[in-house]
């Protein structure tokens, strides 16, 4: 266990000092909450009881999606793969630590967000601070989830940087975040509840943490881990 926590340790000072994902899990989520929150706020103001969900999306989307794939495609397409498995390190301990301090640094970017909100832009605070964050975990473990998929499965940076945003361009535009999804055509309101965002958003906002918003979250994260499963798998026969 020791080793493990270590092993999470060293993978997150690691990512600090990555500008990828100093970039997509800081800079650019924290700027964006910058700017779109006062624009936002200004422009609709009754948007301030649901500022700090939205700009959480936003920042967990382009983290798990843009953020963390590049940095398994640098292991698992790499020598490192070789050197694990010269060393009878499981494959899979790579993905854990990279998943774990994407999730910390993820949950930082949330709760910087938290706290600047009402600050800021006088946006209201959620009312059960032990549902919202368990919320929030939910919706980062299973958006790392997916994140996870992209990195494992494509082995180029370029086709990776592409197909990233084919999933975190629709994301954000079309999970509620933006406008409310009724505003869409029924094609596009149905293709935005196939993302985790609208399930995450959802289930962030007061009284929304219930089954009913739940339960694709729950099945998409098990798909996941079963598809992560075989990846990997097909990675240790190479």
């Amino acid at each position: 266990m020791s080793g493990f926590l270590y092993g999470v340790a060293l993978q997150w000072k690691l990512d600090i000092r990555s500008k990828s994902l100093l970039v997509t899990c800081y800079i650019v989520p924290l700027i964006f909450f910058l700017l779109m929150g006062g624009i936002f706020t200004s422009v609709m103001p009754e948007m301030r009881s649901t500022l700090i969900q939205s700009m959480i999306v936003m920042g967990v989307s382009m983290g798990a999606f843009i953020g963390l794939p590049p940095s398994l495609v640098e292991t698992y397409g790499s020598n490192i793969k070789k050197v694990y498995q010269a060393n009878g390190v499981p494959l899979y301990l790579g993905l854990i630590t990279m998943f774990l301090s994407a999730f910390i640094h993820l949950m930082m970017t949330c709760i910087i967000i938290l706290l600047l909100a009402p600050i800021l832009f006088e946006a209201a605070l959620p009312v059960h601070f032990p549902e919202f964050f368990l919320a929030l975990a939910i919706y980062i473990i299973v958006s790392l989830s997916i994140g996870s998929i992209l990195g494992l499965i494509v082995k180029n940076q370029a086709k990776l940087t592409m197909i990233a945003q084919l999933v975190f361009l629709p994301s954000i535009m079309l999970s509620g975040i933006m406008f409310p999804t009724h505003m869409l055509p029924d094609f596009l309101e149905t293709i935005g509840h196939l993302f985790p965002a609208s399930w995450g958003y959802r289930l962030m906002l007061d009284h929304g943490f219930q089954f009913e918003n739940m339960w694709y979250l729950i099945l998409v994260f098990c798909a996941a881990v079963i598809v992560c499963g075989v990846l990997l798998k097909k990675q240790k026969s190479k």
